[in-house]
């Protein structure tokens, strides 16, 4: 088994989190989108400040140079917490939990769905590795 399926059955549960933290700002994102250039520009521009000291910091770190997804996350985390932010300012959200019910039941559900496939793999792998393999 390769691809997608082994991707989900190996997936860590510190990954699948953030997982579930990208589809829970993709939903409030596509429901709050503000096509605001200056909104995307400045969550760009603070993504790059904030992405740059995280690889510096991690590189400073003793345990080696960050891979190409952990970069890819340093920047990709300050882009969505600026831009969250500025997307559900003063619209009554508590945190992250918007006063909509719609959104949180999208978000609840669309974690765990995801989180749904990642045991079904898991499972589906065990099995396939606990079968006898024909000589």
């Amino acid at each position: 088994m390769t691809g997608p399926h082994t991707y989900l059955a190996n997936l860590s549960g510190a990954r699948a989190t953030l997982w579930c933290y990208l589809i829970w700002y993709s939903v409030i994102a596509i429901r709050h989108f503000d096509p605001s250039l200056r909104l995307w520009l400045t969550s760009f521009g603070l993504s790059v400040i904030i992405g740059v000291a995280l690889v510096l910091n991690a590189e400073a770190g003793r345990h080696g140079k960050p891979d190409k997804w952990q970069r890819f996350r340093f920047f990709l985390a300050p882009f969505c917490v600026s831009s969250f932010a500025a997307l559900v300012k003063d619209k009554g959200f508590v945190l992250i939990i918007s006063p909509h019910w719609q959104d949180v039941a999208l978000g609840t559900l669309g974690c765990a769905s995801f989180l749904s496939l990642v045991r079904l793999a898991r499972r589906r792998s065990r099995a396939a590795s606990a079968r006898p393999r024909e000589l």
